[in-house]
């Protein structure tokens, strides 16, 4: 430390940064700043605790706390290390605030009859985080076959729509229903059924999911015309996709027995699912969207007339 003769006492320390005597002493007390002590007892101050003041002055204008600035100046971080995190919980916040508003808007808009129901859904979900990781988590729990993790978080940024930042009142709603459907256990087991049968007769799931993706592609600008289900080519890739991994060949006995295989796709619970998806995504011709209309176009070339 320097000699007491080249210091500033506590006052001069304040006038020289508009730092108040009283935050000064709070900033000595918890360890932000040095100080020594003039042997009447008061607080000293060398010339670099004006510069140290000042960014402690500007960090905290900004809205950090004294945990991340003791990091800044003890080194161990720098100032734009914890801007960016600060920045990121921010960015939590206020989409947690902006999840929080479109839901009492929801509950507000609601007719009379509805309001006391749509509390009850909207009141299960915290956040669209929270939605989000709920579903994942079902996912997870119907996938019997093994699939790397590339497949899997490719599978996920389709099945499971990333919360808007400012969603509507409507996208809330839709994300609430979807968490309903994630923890309907009776869809989980129809799902996990079909996972397991299906993992007996197919040899890639890999492979298979790469096909689908390649018929859903080609089916998509058929539902976004709003085309009928139908035979045509995007029929065939999807149904070639099976075929290739179930070792067998595109015959009418096998679209058969492929249709006995996806019915629970087919689940009016699954079509619900991918309705909601659209919704709360705000995307109306979703992968999900194509695969449906596969797979009624599947049924459409097992039961040409659509009946038993």
């Amino acid at each position: 430390m320097p000699l007491l003769d080249e210091t500033l006492g506590i006052g001069d320390l304040a006038r020289l940064t508009g730092v108040s005597v009283r935050t000064i002493r709070f900033y000595c007390d918890e360890g932000i700043l040095d100080s020594v002590r003039s042997t009447g007892g008061h607080r000293r101050f060398d010339q670099a605790a004006v510069e140290r003041l000042g960014l402690v002055r500007r960090m905290r204008g900004l809205g950090l706390g004294l945990p991340s600035i003791r990091q800044v100046l003890a080194g161990e971080r720098s100032v734009a290390e914890v801007v960016a995190a600060e920045r990121a919980a921010l960015d939590v916040q206020l989409a947690d605030l902006a999840w929080r508003r479109a839901s009492l808007r929801a509950v507000e808009e609601a007719g009379p009859a509805d309001r006391a129901a749509r509390l009850e859904l909207l009141a299960a979900v915290e956040s669209g985080g929270a939605a989000r990781d709920a579903l994942i988590d079902f996912w997870r729990r119907t996938m019997v076959a093994p699939v790397s993790e590339a497949m899997l978080t490719a599978f996920v940024t389709m099945a499971v729509p990333e919360p808007p930042t400012d969603p509507t009142p409507p996208q809330v709603v839709a994300f609430a229903e979807l968490f309903v459907l994630a923890g309907d256990r009776a869809l989980t087991r129809v799902l996990l059924a079909m996972a397991r049968a299906n993992a007996e007769l197919i040899a890639d799931e890999a492979e298979l999911m790469n096909g689908i993706s390649e018929a859903c592609a080609l089916a998509r600008p058929m539902v976004q015309a709003g085309e009928p289900p139908r035979v045509g080519p995007e029929l065939d890739r999807f149904v070639g996709a099976h075929a290739s991994v179930r070792g067998g060949s595109d015959t009418p006995q096998f679209r058969g027995r492929l249709l006995a295989h996806v019915a629970a796709d087919r689940d009016p619970r699954m079509r619900r699912y991918w309705r909601l998806v659209a919704e709360a995504g705000g995307d109306p011709v979703t992968l999900g969207a194509s695969h449906l209309w596969l797979t009624d176009s599947l049924e459409r070339s097992v039961i040409p007339d659509g009946c038993y």
